[in-house]
């Protein structure tokens, strides 16, 4: 009889899984009809223009013998910008057609964005008891409408590899004390200038050890480099690196660094101290808040936090490399799915998630394009206005329980811990009672002492 009832309600349960599993598809396929439809109406088309960019310096200094840092593209004033370590990286570009560059950097991008949502939106979803395929599907379809991921794309950038790379260092060696924590900010510092706030992070949290690893690791990939194309290093740390015309103009609305805000304001003469004021400030507040998320081992809020302070500190932080703020959209989210919050501060964290990631969705910043004045104050800036926000009330981790102790209390001792055997032993036979058609409250004591097998 046990034996039918069992097979009874497998034969509802089965049902029942096969519709939410319906369900659950229905709601991914929608999102993506709608996610595809935003983009198509409102995502814009740069051909992989940076992609272009790399593609052809690349091939000018492999193929043609002209020096990586005189390349511009052609009909335009771009050339390439990074270190000779990072035309290193890239130099296999050389051996494949345009459209298998495309094709491996857009693969490139897109396994590094499964690896963050993985390694920050993992733990929510494994606490909330979420199937997995549903949730990452959900989670990715919400990334590439995040303009700041869609322009990586479009543009070809490397921005979510370096952000990879930097997190995976952060969360599974620095996090957790290994002796080559550090190697991935020095790598990732050595590509692009713009990871190296996070040697700064490392020492500023006395991680000294990984702030030692990182610098060799940098500089180790630099004298390679140097070593390989002297004349490329020569140029570019002699001239390229200190050439801001190279970028373009640090007042164009992408640009939403404190620099850019302060440029707009006056795109004639701007101020040099405000924009020093205003990075200083930022700077304290950041030093901070991260020295707290350390003390409650929160490496994924430290993580966020950098990313936002190098965005805003930098000089010039287009929109594309806003893909540093994406850990603090997770974050806040995962803050408002959290039971140990109150529902007013997830009710608040949940409100917050929204309006920044629809913000930051939404190209607002260039309905003011060379509208700085009157309403373009704030229109132009809103990214910047919305790094500030996170930067100041990004959550952190609560510290553990345990770690605080009632006044005139104390610490629980081995008496206070559940007989967990006992438990075991209790519940086992309440289900073999079960599987004997008895009733719960009636179930026998087992006849095996506590321990004995």
């Amino acid at each position: 009889m046990a034996e039918l009832g069992r097979v009874a309600e497998l034969t509802v349960e089965l049902p029942a899984r096969s519709r939410r599993a319906a369900g659950q598809t229905l709601v991914v396929v929608a999102l993506g009809v709608i996610s595809w439809a935003f983009l198509a109406a409102t995502a814009a088309r740069h051909g992989y223009f940076d992609l272009r960019v790399y593609y052809g310096a690349i091939n000018f200094w492999t193929h043609d013998g002209g020096q990586i840092y005189d390349y511009l593209l052609p009909k335009t004033e771009y050339g390439f910008t990074y270190p000779p370590f990072a035309a290193l990286i890239m130099s296999p570009m050389a051996l494949v057609s345009w459209h298998v560059a495309i094709g491996i950097g857009i693969a490139m991008s897109v396994v590094s964005m499964s690896a963050i949502i993985y390694w920050l939106a993992g733990p929510l979803i494994a606490r909330q008891g979420w199937p997995r395929w549903f949730a990452f599907a959900i989670a990715m379809e919400l990334a590439v409408v995040f303009e700041p991921v869609r322009e990586t794309l479009n543009f070809g950038q490397v921005n979510l590899m370096l952000l990879a790379i930097v997190a995976a260092d952060l969360l599974f060696l620095v996090g957790r004390g290994h002796r080559l924590a550090g190697i991935g900010v020095g790598i990732a510092t050595a590509i692009k200038l713009t990871p190296g706030v996070f040697i700064i992070y490392l020492l500023v949290t006395r991680r000294w050890r990984a702030a030692g690893v990182a610098s060799a690791a940098a500089a180790a990939a630099t004298w390679l480099a140097a070593t390989i194309a002297p004349d490329a290093s020569r140029v570019f740390w002699t001239d390229a690196v200190w050439n801001t015309d190279r970028v373009g103009s640090t007042a164009f609305v992408s640009n939403q660094s404190l620099n850019g805000f302060v440029s707009r304001l006056n795109p004639v003469d701007p101020s040099t101290s405000l924009w020093a004021a205003l990075v200083l400030v930022a700077f304290v507040i950041w030093m901070m808040r991260v020295r707290r998320a350390v003390d409650v081992r929160d490496e994924s809020a430290a993580l966020a936090l950098t990313g936002i302070l190098g965005c805003l500190i930098s000089p010039i932080t287009w929109v594309h490399h806003l893909v540093w703020a994406f850990p603090a959209i997770v974050l806040l989210a995962s803050g408002a799915w959290d039971r140990s919050r109150s529902l007013r501060s997830r009710r608040a964290l949940a409100a917050a998630a929204v309006v920044t990631y629809a913000l930051l969705s939404s190209r607002v910043v260039w309905g003011f394009e060379y509208r700085y004045d009157g309403p373009g104050v704030v229109g132009s800036n809103v990214y910047v206005f919305l790094l500030v926000f996170l930067l100041v009330a990004l959550p952190l981790r609560k510290p553990a329980p345990t770690d605080t102790v009632a006044p005139g209390g104390a610490r629980p001792t081995a008496a206070d811990v559940p007989d967990l055997v006992e438990l075991d032993r209790k519940v086992t036979a309440a289900f073999h009672a079960r599987e004997a058609g008895l009733p719960v409250d009636r179930v026998p004591e087992p006849l095996v002492e506590a321990g004995v097998p």
